[in-house]
């Protein structure tokens, strides 16, 4: 089984606004590749799962061993420690509200299915080179849909 680590965020003008994710898959024996995307109107959240998504999505189909990394707490907690909860609740949250991007938390348990997925925590802002690349990459999405690109 292929071992690859992946770097996601996600980031927002505005909260709701203008959206952008950014993608870094490191991949033993090959070039770092990089990967982004936008929408005109979304929330900070629904980019750092679209990241994460979008990530498993660019994979082949054969399982992988991943490393995924994220500077979102909404995330990693989400699918480590809340999803089994939300599930059994019938995908309402321990207040009893539904959850807040319920279709976006089961595309990811989707994308996840096929692979070992072991999720970690970053510290956003703080230097850490491949957090800042795709911190980069997400805001270059947002300006560049605004620019019509």
């Amino acid at each position: 089984m292929k071992h690859i680590r992946i770097y996601v965020d996600g980031a927002c003008s505005g909260n709701p606004g203008p959206g952008g994710f950014g993608i870094l898959i490191q991949e033993e024996g090959k070039p770092e590749q990089a990967y982004a995307g936008a929408e005109p109107d979304t929330t900070n959240n629904r980019m750092e799962l679209r990241a994460a998504i979008e990530a498993l999505k660019l994979l082949p189909a054969t399982p992988h061993r991943i490393d995924m990394y994220t500077d979102s707490q909404y995330v990693k907690k989400g699918i480590t420690e809340w999803l089994s909860g939300w599930v059994r609740r019938g995908w309402r949250n321990s207040r009893g509200e539904p959850v807040k991007n319920q279709d976006l938390w089961q595309a990811l348990v989707h994308e996840t299915m096929r692979h070992e997925v072991d999720w970690h925590w970053v510290k956003a802002h703080n230097g850490h080179r491949e957090n800042e690349m795709v911190d980069s990459l997400a805001r270059d999405a947002i300006e560049a849909m605004r620019r019509g690109r």
